[in-house]
């Protein structure tokens, strides 16, 4: 359970409350990709984890050390759209290569073209980046999926509108893969602000939303959501294919409709 997850949960009834079921992996059953890295490097790998024993992994890891706590934490994971995994290039020692996240010319793209792209499939539909910088799978035709159902569903009563945030983790990682090209795990944050379409409606929030809106109805509600990506990036200039992305909810605000505020 994310931190997000947890404070989602304390603002439901206890009735309503799942229980509590830790996440695990098979580590019998875990690929793990460990970079050489030179000395004063950032120690990280990454793994390719599955929850359920015997079956093929499912999700993207990294576990990054943290020297100021004198441990690893798990600081990234991206659930696999498909079973298939990168093809990640390892030496004679069964080493990956680490290779830079931006600036690399030997890429297609880096990790803020790709992260750009991303928010552009929320915000547009992909309309000025995102199917640019993606060739089309699955991930990245629910992202814009995501755009273009949620963005209509209040017709003509209210609109939606996605938007890039201010992104607190800009740490990303590269491995080379056997083609020359790289993949690439990075992050985003975006939101999602519903308002109403003109005075004297609201937007009455869900019970998953009662950690934050506390039941009062808004004349408009920003959502925020931090994700992790992950994208396979070629060395030529071809676009890129977004491999999966595992977004959570991490905050929602809005202004309470009149009633609520002449009552406060």
């Amino acid at each position: 359970m994310s931190i997000s997850d947890y404070i989602e949960t304390e603002g439901l009834p206890a009735a309503d409350r799942k229980p509590y079921k830790p996440w695990s992996y098979d580590s019998a059953n875990a690929k793990l990709y460990i970079p050489r890295l030179a000395a004063g490097q950032d120690r990280w790998f990454a793994a390719a984890l599955s929850d359920q024993k015997g079956k093929a992994p499912s999700r993207l890891a990294v576990f990054a050390e943290q020297p100021q706590h004198r441990r690893w934490e798990l600081v990234s994971v991206v659930d696999l759209d498909r079973q298939k995994l990168p093809d990640v290039a390892l030496d004679l020692d069964g080493y990956a290569t680490a290779v830079a996240t931006d600036g690399n010319k030997q890429l297609a793209a880096g990790a803020d073209l790709l992260r750009t792209g991303v928010l552009d499939n929320f915000a547009t539909g992909g309309a000025n980046t995102g199917t640019k910088v993606f060739a089309p799978t699955r991930a990245s035709k629910r992202q814009i999926e995501v755009h273009d159902k949620t963005g209509t569903r209040y017709g003509n009563q209210g609109t939606t509108v996605f938007a890039g945030a201010a992104n607190r983790y800009t740490d990303a990682y590269a491995l080379k893969t056997t083609d020359g090209g790289a993949l690439i795990l990075f992050s985003h944050t975006h939101t999602q602000t519903d308002a109403v379409a003109h005075p004297g409606l609201q937007i009455n929030p869900g019970k998953d939303d009662r950690a934050w809106l506390h039941d009062v109805p808004r004349t408009s509600i920003t959502y925020t959501f931090v994700c992790n990506d992950a994208a396979t990036v070629p060395a030529k200039a071809e676009p890129s294919r977004l491999i999966g992305y595992t977004c959570a909810r991490t905050d929602a605000s809005g202004p309470p409709v009149a009633s609520w505020s002449d009552r406060a």
